[in-house]
């Protein structure tokens, strides 16, 4: 059962994808998540809007990011879509390689599968689901 439910689509700005994560951290903040899990939640779908904008929209700001976000007492679910050609993220290079080490890029995957219970894309590459289960055990369906 969701609590709460929204749907945004903005310009392709850090801007206006910093208002839709700060809404998003608003509402965990309201429902009771905890710091943690909210710093987990907040640094992957950081992570996915900024891959939206730069990588999938390539900062053109006439083409819109899409992020759809459901939150329960127990989940969150949030998908964030791009209007670009898409990728197979299957196909990125392990930034933990050695030789990938230095690289100023190419972390954002690794950290949102890192911080999220679930990290999915849709066939084309455009479209990520982030899912994260709250940590803290002791909030049940009936609280």
């Amino acid at each position: 059962m969701w609590l709460w439910q929204f749907h945004r689509e903005v310009p392709s700005t850090l801007t206006e994808a910093s208002r839709v994560l700060s809404e998003i951290v608003a509402e965990l903040q309201r429902q009771g998540w905890s710091e943690r899990d909210i710093f987990s939640v907040q640094l992957a779908v950081e992570e996915a809007l900024v891959n939206a904008i730069k990588h999938g929209n390539r900062s053109d700001q006439s083409k819109l990011v899409s992020t759809r976000c459901r939150v329960s007492r127990q989940a969150i679910c949030v998908e964030i879509a791009d209007e670009g050609e898409g990728f197979d993220p299957s196909q990125v290079p392990d930034p933990t390689s050695p030789e990938r080490l230095e690289e100023p890029s190419g972390r954002g995957i690794m950290l949102m599968r890192t911080f999220m219970n679930r990290v999915t894309y849709n066939a084309k590459g455009n479209v990520v689901t982030l899912e994260k289960t709250r940590s803290d055990a002791e909030v049940s369906e009936t609280a």
